[in-house]
């Protein structure tokens, strides 16, 4: 767990240091923006319902699953501190969120969402899986994350957008 711990801070010291600046500065909490509350996810689940009903009950499915298992169970069973917590030295440029950090929710909602999209259109997986790629990599670049976090949640976020894909209710 010390290695793990290790290199989580090298990481996300090594993206603040390297890459910080103005640009960013300026585009990243809008791209992270777009993962509040899956908002992006929930809007394109909303507006596919109107195209292809089942592939948006899926990402609305997988979502409220993705939003059970983070936010109600994993989150306060495991209560992990977020790097700006633990590290006053950087001043964070968004607000500070107040739930724990584990898993990400902005990244567990985006891979759920991008694994649903892909395997069941591979054609917006091609749009879905770099928005999320993006939306990850602000909460590290915005220090509210440790890239633990980030691939946690991009595995269980996968695991659970191929799951809905195969509920038969939902096929």
């Amino acid at each position: 767990m010390r290695r793990l711990a290790k290199l989580d801070w090298m990481i996300l010291d090594g993206i603040r240091n390297r890459l910080s600046c103005r640009f960013l500065d300026t585009v990243m909490p809008k791209i992270s923006m777009l993962g509040n509350g899956g908002v992006i996810w929930l809007l394109s689940a909303a507006v596919l319902l109107f195209f292809d009903a089942k592939l948006g009950m899926r990402i609305f499915c997988g979502l409220g699953l993705g939003a059970l298992l983070c936010n109600l169970i994993m989150k306060p069973l495991i209560r992990r501190m977020r790097p700006c917590w633990l590290n006053d030295e950087v001043m964070p440029i968004i607000t500070t969120p107040t739930d724990f950090s584990f898993p990400s929710g902005h990244t567990l909602s985006s891979a759920i969402a991008a694994t649903v999209l892909a395997l069941a259109v591979p054609l917006y997986g091609w749009i879905a899986v770099p928005i999320a790629a993006l939306i990850a990599f602000s909460r590290l670049y915005l220090y509210v994350h440790f890239p633990s976090d980030i691939l946690s949640a991009s595995l269980i976020g996968s695991a659970i957008g191929v799951v809905v894909c195969h509920i038969p209710l939902l096929a």
